[in-house]
Protein backbone atom coordinates (compact mmCIF):
# COMPACT_ATOMS: atom_id res chain seq x y z
CA UNK A 1 0.00 0.00 0.00
CA UNK A 2 1.44 3.52 -0.68
CA UNK A 3 0.05 6.91 0.63
CA UNK A 4 -0.74 9.28 -1.82
CA UNK A 5 -0.59 13.05 -0.96
CA UNK A 6 -1.48 16.14 -3.26
CA UNK A 7 -0.96 19.47 -2.69
CA UNK A 8 -3.24 21.80 -3.83
CA UNK A 9 -2.27 25.29 -3.68
CA UNK A 10 -2.16 28.10 -5.78
CA UNK A 11 0.80 29.32 -7.69
CA UNK A 12 1.68 25.61 -9.32
CA UNK A 13 3.94 26.27 -11.76
CA UNK A 14 6.29 28.13 -8.97
CA UNK A 15 5.98 25.77 -6.29
CA UNK A 16 6.57 22.61 -8.76
CA UNK A 17 10.09 24.46 -9.47
CA UNK A 18 10.50 25.86 -5.63
CA UNK A 19 9.84 22.15 -4.50
CA UNK A 20 11.88 20.74 -7.28
CA UNK A 21 15.04 22.91 -5.28
CA UNK A 22 14.11 22.61 -2.11
CA UNK A 23 13.78 18.84 -1.87
CA UNK A 24 16.05 17.57 -4.90
CA UNK A 25 13.09 16.33 -6.78
CA UNK A 26 12.20 15.90 -10.88
CA UNK A 27 8.86 16.56 -12.38
CA UNK A 28 7.55 13.26 -13.75
CA UNK A 29 3.35 13.15 -14.69
CA UNK A 30 2.10 15.48 -15.53
CA UNK A 31 -1.03 17.61 -17.00
CA UNK A 32 -1.91 21.39 -17.40
CA UNK A 33 -5.23 23.52 -17.49
CA UNK A 34 -5.01 25.74 -20.36
CA UNK A 35 -3.71 28.62 -18.59
CA UNK A 36 -0.68 26.95 -17.94
CA UNK A 37 -0.97 26.21 -14.03
CA UNK A 38 -1.20 22.05 -13.28
CA UNK A 39 -3.81 19.66 -12.67
CA UNK A 40 -1.78 17.27 -11.68
CA UNK A 41 1.83 17.50 -11.37
CA UNK A 42 4.01 14.15 -9.93
CA UNK A 43 7.18 15.33 -7.70
CA UNK A 44 9.71 12.35 -7.99
CA UNK A 45 12.96 11.65 -5.60
CA UNK A 46 15.35 8.70 -6.74
CA UNK A 47 12.46 7.70 -9.51
CA UNK A 48 9.58 7.37 -6.20
CA UNK A 49 6.57 9.40 -6.46
CA UNK A 50 6.65 11.56 -3.22
CA UNK A 51 3.58 13.68 -3.56
CA UNK A 52 1.77 15.51 -6.35
CA UNK A 53 0.79 19.15 -6.61
CA UNK A 54 -2.49 20.35 -7.88
CA UNK A 55 -3.42 24.17 -8.23
CA UNK A 56 -6.12 24.71 -6.00
CA UNK A 57 -9.19 25.85 -8.08
CA UNK A 58 -12.23 24.54 -6.54
CA UNK A 59 -13.57 26.88 -3.66
CA UNK A 60 -16.41 24.59 -2.35
CA UNK A 61 -13.51 21.68 -2.05
CA UNK A 62 -11.09 23.89 -0.43
CA UNK A 63 -13.65 25.34 1.92
CA UNK A 64 -14.99 21.95 3.01
CA UNK A 65 -11.05 21.22 3.96
CA UNK A 66 -10.37 24.14 5.95
CA UNK A 67 -13.95 23.65 8.09
CA UNK A 68 -13.06 20.63 8.97
CA UNK A 69 -9.98 21.26 10.31
CA UNK A 70 -10.95 24.17 11.90
CA UNK A 71 -12.82 22.51 13.91
CA UNK A 72 -9.96 22.01 16.83
CA UNK A 73 -8.47 25.19 15.57
CA UNK A 74 -5.53 23.32 14.96
CA UNK A 75 -4.09 21.70 11.74
CA UNK A 76 -4.64 17.82 11.10
CA UNK A 77 -2.15 17.11 8.90
CA UNK A 78 1.71 17.96 8.01
CA UNK A 79 3.90 16.09 5.88
CA UNK A 80 6.98 14.66 6.68
CA UNK A 81 10.25 14.31 4.58
CA UNK A 82 12.86 12.06 5.61
CA UNK A 83 16.49 13.12 3.88
CA UNK A 84 19.53 11.17 4.14
CA UNK A 85 21.99 13.77 5.55
CA UNK A 86 21.86 17.30 7.55
CA UNK A 87 22.71 19.36 4.62
CA UNK A 88 19.79 18.55 2.78
CA UNK A 89 17.87 19.48 6.22
CA UNK A 90 19.57 22.61 6.14
CA UNK A 91 19.41 23.28 2.32
CA UNK A 92 15.06 22.67 2.37
CA UNK A 93 14.57 24.67 5.98
CA UNK A 94 16.47 27.83 4.23
CA UNK A 95 14.21 27.72 1.71
CA UNK A 96 10.92 26.72 3.37
CA UNK A 97 11.20 29.38 6.06
CA UNK A 98 11.58 32.26 3.09
CA UNK A 99 7.91 33.50 3.32
CA UNK A 100 7.53 30.50 5.60
CA UNK A 101 6.56 30.40 9.38
CA UNK A 102 8.83 28.30 11.42
CA UNK A 103 6.67 26.28 13.98
CA UNK A 104 9.94 24.24 15.48
CA UNK A 105 12.98 25.92 15.00
CA UNK A 106 16.30 23.74 12.89
CA UNK A 107 17.38 21.71 15.86
CA UNK A 108 17.91 17.97 17.16
CA UNK A 109 14.99 15.69 19.04
CA UNK A 110 15.61 12.83 20.99
CA UNK A 111 14.77 10.37 17.29
CA UNK A 112 16.61 13.03 15.10
CA UNK A 113 19.87 14.71 15.25
CA UNK A 114 18.23 17.89 12.78
CA UNK A 115 15.06 18.85 12.40
CA UNK A 116 12.08 21.13 11.76
CA UNK A 117 8.56 22.08 11.76
CA UNK A 118 7.86 25.43 8.77
CA UNK A 119 4.38 26.13 7.30
CA UNK A 120 5.84 26.83 3.86
CA UNK A 121 4.73 30.94 1.62
CA UNK A 122 2.42 28.23 -0.06
CA UNK A 123 0.63 27.27 3.34
CA UNK A 124 1.82 23.65 3.60
CA UNK A 125 2.95 22.39 6.45
CA UNK A 126 6.31 20.34 6.77
CA UNK A 127 8.03 18.22 9.77
CA UNK A 128 12.10 18.22 7.51
CA UNK A 129 14.19 15.51 9.58
CA UNK A 130 17.08 13.36 9.15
Amino acid sequence: MKLGATLYIKNTVEAVEFYKEAFGMTLGYNEKFQDGTYIHAVLLRDGQEVFAVSESRNDDFVNAMLSSSLKDSRPTMSYGINFDNEDEVRKAYSMLVEGGKVLFPLGSLPWSSCCADVVDKYGVYWYITV
